[in-house]
């Protein structure tokens, strides 16, 4: 394993992957906790992504989801992710953390690639 700025590659039998985005230990810990829910499906995987949408023109996509074959896999902090290989342009480089606060609730998203952001934090343009 080595690091390039805040990125990571891992090589393992002649392959290189790329963990595009990154997750807080807060992040971390909620995302476990979901998936130790009675009843999950431990045949998803973490989805990260974009859509079209939202009041900057992309909204962040997170969320568990079955694999579709040309996703891009990486293990982010020992959980198991999966991305459209398009978005990657979109994403590299973001950080991914777990606010549990009074005044805000939920996943936030520091996205480098952001050129602005929306109020609400779930919403960018590049």
């Amino acid at each position: 394993m080595w690091a390039a700025g805040n990125l990571f590659y891992f090589c393992m039998m002649e392959t290189t992957s790329i963990v595009p985005v990154s997750f807080t230990e807060g992040a971390i810990a909620e995302i476990k906790r979901l998936m130790q829910a009675e009843g999950f499906d431990k045949t998803q995987k973490l989805r990260v992504g974009v859509k079209g949408g939202g009041c900057s023109g992309m909204t962040y996509l997170l969320g568990f989801d079955q694999p579709k074959e040309n996703d891009f896999h990486f293990i982010a902090s020992g959980v198991d992710c999966v991305m459209e290989k398009a978005h990657e342009i979109y994403l590299l480089g973001m950080q991914i953390d777990w606010q549990d606060g009074l005044n805000s609730r939920g996943f936030t998203f520091k996205n480098p690639n952001a050129s602005a952001t929306c109020g609400c934090g779930t919403s960018f343009a590049v």
